[in-house]
């Protein structure tokens, strides 16, 4: 038999789109395993093999549940609205709703050569509107709940994109999209109220079977800080301010006070004092560079204010500055600053502003230097306090409440809890997204669209490109923008900005088990069964944006009485990248369009075989970091393939009729099948492959034959990373589809290893290597090393022995 690779591969992918094995069964259907890769917009470049390395690595798991007789639910479908898709459709000169069909034919093509198990009936399209219909209805529920709101505010403002941006979507000060530097703009937008759920979204992680980097994005993200806030007056007026201190141990350290340049309080604050006019310029230099994306302080600035505060706490007057580093929407956007944090100091030594030293080090020498003001000292665990007197001292870290007791008690200060969180820019001022369903009335105000009249449809358009003027395209649809209140049947306005992408793919999950349901937007009894996600699979660029979002959402319906869970996803994992030398740059870069190092999967599948690029993407590395593609490692596996298929096809291999497989053929089976399992268990897909090589060199080597029941484990073992030429061997050889076989388990007296080999190493260098029994001790296995590399050892001191059972043993010498 020869092994064609592409005639086999074209069989089974008929085969299995008239009919697929993998279809998805009921609510109810026995045990559940619903995995899910992150869906992806379809853009016009189409995929490249690094998008294959998630969406093969969740097909792994899901072939190995369904192999184990779950009810398995795998779905893909196509998070299509946005600026992704508008902005394809505008460098190509087509209408959204054309160009993103066409990108989706594509990718839909693409990804059926990948021979995922995706179950294509649950195919969800967030530009549907029988699916988008729900997207709006998720909106008013938010909105009638108060969690949507009208506002006019500065906001992310992209010159390129030409629409407002959540905090989110800007990056080192820059679009997420397009990379153009942010500007800020006063638009009235709609906004959603995440900081009411930063809580629950913080305390929503504990549980969570999620990379800890991850967890920790968020909660950075959200950036609670419980502190406190102290209260002081400005010397000469009647003001009073409020500075906000999360690390208050140090409080009697404080010698100046910083506000943010943007406060509402600076004009007041320096009115009719002779730093005015060179205060408030200075202050807006600040913001305009912070408008232009410039946030980032190198360097920390300022200018004094000519303002004193009178320091209740009996520091005398101290000196307000406005500073580059101080934010208004963090804390109350003053702080007071002292000796004990590396900015301020920096901050202090620059101005020659008056420094207070409080706490120490414990170690006399540095405690000098600090006195002497020569190193800034900021350990707030450790350190040695020496004011207030009745905490001299003690260690900082911990008097933490009887600290803030006693501040609240001496009325210097009061407890606050601040977060970086800020509400969610829901709007966007674009065309290519959900029209917000509500309506603008004279009369009644802003009035929610009535859900029998859901979905609102996008209309259709000539021109559809984004405006700059901080409306819509849609506002000059005057047909549909004017229409008739709901409430008194008066004259109404639509509203014309639309949803940002992330609206249609904060709940598509809860779709995925009933996409087809006209009537709600998912079924109760498919979100017991189903919900949470078991495995939900995607990149770890969507940390704070699409995870968090997900998250509020869920939430939000949960506490509306939607939903009996308020957690989408049990388990997460985040697939590294795959890298590619850029001519361009001259760089090893993540794959890119416009940085030209792209690698076409339908080119590799051409010239490789499905099978083969399934295995090699999963080969490469580790599945959580990034890799480098070499199109030589493609060579290798596709002969690891081939020598696959003539073992298995080779007479001389199997068993006759009457004939038993020999003992060492079985346990070397179950061995196999004994470290395939753990290491898939573990999530290393790369070094299950290696098994598989591993073994099939040990059969070809000690040319053993396998019976029908072993080989049966082989093959469907393997399926998981290469359906195709395993179902043709299963076919040809077993005489069984895929389908009528079981998951293999091992016998775990047959797996264990008789006999383990060891590595010799002395000083970290492997120098030889001997075959032991498995579980031997250190004393045998160290005699067999002696002598097996004595002339290493001679005329050598041996400081230290350093033993790993059944694995190596390593000598230490001088």
């Amino acid at each position: 038999m020869n092994y064609d690779i592409h005639s086999i591969e074209k069989k089974w992918q008929e085969r299995w789109a008239q009919s697929s094995p993998a279809k998805t069964k009921p609510a109810g259907s026995g045990k559940k395993y619903y995995c899910l890769d992150m869906f992806p917009y379809p853009s016009g470049s189409g995929l490249h093999v690094g998008h294959w390395r998630g969406y093969v690595f969740s097909d792994v798991y899901s072939r190995i549940k369904w192999l184990q007789g779950y009810n398995v639910l795998h779905p893909m479908g196509w998070d299509a609205f946005g600026l992704p898709a508008e902005n394809d459709a505008i460098k190509k000169g087509m209408q959204p709703a054309i160009s993103t069909a066409k990108n989706i034919a594509v990718f839909k093509t693409q990804l059926k050569q990948l021979a995922a198990i995706y179950d294509w009936d649950k195919e969800v399209n967030t530009t549907d509107p029988h699916y988008y219909k729900w997207t709006q209805w998720i909106f008013l529920q938010m909105f009638k709940a108060g969690l949507a709101y009208q506002s006019e505010m500065p906001i992310n403002w992209c010159p390129s994109c030409l629409t407002g941006l959540a905090n989110e979507e800007v990056v080192n000060g820059a679009c997420e999209r397009c990379g153009t530097a942010v500007v800020q703009k006063n638009i009235t937008q709609w906004m959603l109220r995440i900081t009411k759920y930063a809580d629950k979204l913080i305390n929503g992680l504990d549980n969570l079977q999620w990379p800890d980097k991850v967890k920790m994005m968020q909660r950075n993200w959200i950036g609670k800080s419980e502190g406190l806030i102290f209260s002081a007056p400005v010397k000469d007026t009647h003001l009073v301010i409020e500075t906000f201190s999360a690390h208050f141990e140090s409080f009697a350290a404080d010698t100046f006070v910083v506000i943010a340049p943007d406060h509402p309080l600076l004009p007041e604050l320096v009115k009719n004092t002779p730093h005015e006019q060179k205060v408030m310029r200075y202050a807006h230099n600040i913001v305009a560079q912070r408008a232009s994306g410039n946030r980032d302080v190198k360097e920390p600035e300022g200018i004094f204010t000519g303002r004193y505060i009178v320091d209740p706490v009996g520091n005398g007057d101290l000196p307000i500055w406005v500073a580059n580093f101080a934010l208004a929407n963090y804390g109350t956007g003053m702080v007071k600053c002292s000796a004990h944090d590396e900015r301020d100091f920096a901050f202090a030594k620059k101005y020659d502003i008056p420094l207070k030293v409080v706490l120490l080090p414990e170690d006399p020498a540095l405690a000098e230097k600090v006195k002497n003001l020569e190193v800034c000292y900021i350990d707030m665990v450790n350190g040695i306090l020496t004011e207030p007197q009745e905490f001299a001292g003690k260690k900082a870290g911990s008097l933490r409440q009887q600290i803030a007791q006693y501040c609240i008690k001496k009325g210097y200060a009061r407890k606050h809890i601040t977060y970086k969180l800020r509400d969610w820019v829901f709007s966007r001022q674009r065309y290519w997204g959900e029209p917000i369903p509500l309506i603008h009335c004279a009369k009644c105000g802003i009035v929610p669209v009535p859900e029998n009249q859901l979905p609102v449809l996008l209309p259709e358009v000539e021109s559809y490109q984004p405006t700059g003027t901080g409306e819509s395209p849609l506002a000059a649809v005057k047909d549909w923008v004017n229409t008739t209140c709901p409430t008194c049947k008066g004259p109404g306005r639509r509203e014309t900005n639309t949803m940002p992408q992330w609206a249609g793919s904060c709940w598509y999950f809860l779709r995925y088990p009933n996409p087809h349901l006209e009537d709600k937007p998912f079924e109760k009894k498919d979100m017991d069964y189903w919900m949470p996600v078991d495995l939900y699979v995607g990149g770890i660029e969507h940390a704070i944006l699409h995870l968090l979002y997900s998250r509020f959402y869920i939430k939000v319906l949960h506490d509306l009485g939607y939903l009996n869970f308020d957690e989408p996803f049990a388990q997460l994992f985040n697939q590294g990248m795959v890298l590619k030398y850029s001519e361009k740059t001259g760089l090893v870069e993540k794959m890119s369009k416009s940085k030209g190092n792209i690698v076409n999967p339908d080119v590799m599948v051409q010239q490789y075989g499905s099978d083969a690029l399934r295995m090699y993407i999963l080969f490469m590395g580790p599945p959580e970091l990034d890799c480098e593609w070499q199109n030589s490692g493609l060579e290798g596996i596709k002969r690891f393939l081939v020598r696959l298929w003539n073992f298995v096809t080779d007479p001389a291999h199997r068993v006759e009729k009457d004939e038993q497989e020999d003992q060492a053929t079985s346990r070397r089976l179950h061995i196999f099948l004994k470290e395939f399992q753990e290491r898939l268990d573990n999530y290393k897909p790369n070094t299950a492959i290696s098994s598989i090589m591993e073994w099939l060199n040990d059969v070809y080597a000690s040319d053993m034959k396998l019976g029908p029941t072993s080989l049966e484990k082989v093959l469907v073992a393997f399926s998981v990373f290469a359906p195709h030429i395993t179902s043709e061997l299963l076919e040809t050889i077993i005489h069984k589809q895929l389908a009528e076989c079981a998951w293999p388990t091992y016998d775990p007296a047959l797996a264990q290893r008789s006999e383990v080999v060891i590595a010799i190493q002395v000083n970290g260098k492997l120098r030889g290597s001997i075959n032991v029994s498995a579980g031997a001790d250190e004393k045998l296995v160290r005699k067999q090393a002696d002598e097996t590399i004595e002339k290493w050892l001679t005329d050598k001191v041996i400081i230290k022995v350093v033993f790993v059972p059944d694995r190596l043993i390593n000598f230490v010498v001088k």
